[in-house]
């Protein structure tokens, strides 16, 4: 990605304060998402990026709750392939499904994550499409933020690309 687009996502989705993480971590800061993932174009560009990222064995793509859906959504319209959204629990009710909207039995799953911090999210969300019968062994994301993640990922056979880092974003900013 250009440092363009990473000054750009930086400015439209870097808060500064204290945040509790979803790991737990507390961070002085955050990057929300959803402030870039508002902005058709900014979210298609991200999405454009990491269609880049996608390994040529890719059936199906998985879009995390809540994040990950966007950025899958816009990334299918680009690829033509399905995609399914994975909950952080399965519905007590309906279908009651951890994946919806398509098979995933022996299809070759990327996940599709918006932040990576630990990797704790997109971990737990592989082993649901595991047990479902996916072959997950990639995910991409819009942003690593470097604390531990791709070496969480990486111990469960899972390879992370990212279209930006935590690095990328602050040296887009500083220079």
């Amino acid at each position: 990605m250009t440092s363009s687009i990473a000054r750009r996502v930086y400015e439209a989705c870097h808060l500064a304060g204290s945040f509790r993480l979803r790991s737990g971590q507390v961070s002085s800061d955050y990057f929300d998402k959803y402030l870039f993932e508002g902005q058709p174009g900014l979210l298609r560009e991200v999405a454009e990026a990491m269609v880049g990222l996608l390994p040529a064995e890719c059936d199906v793509l998985a879009g995390m709750e809540m994040g990950g859906i966007p950025i899958a959504t816009v990334m299918s319209q680009l690829t033509g392939l399905p995609t399914v959204f994975v909950r952080k629990q399965a519905k007590a009710y309906g279908t009651a499904k951890t994946a919806e909207g398509g098979p995933v039995d022996g299809r070759r799953v990327v996940l599709v994550e918006d932040v990576v911090s630990t990797g704790g999210a997109l971990l737990e969300s592989c082993r649901h499409l595991r047990a479902a019968g996916a072959e997950v062994d990639w995910a991409v994301c819009a942003i690593d933020r470097e604390q531990g993640g791709r070496e969480n990922l990486a111990a469960e056979s899972i390879r992370l690309r990212s279209a930006l880092t935590r690095h990328d974003l602050e040296s887009a900013v500083r220079t």
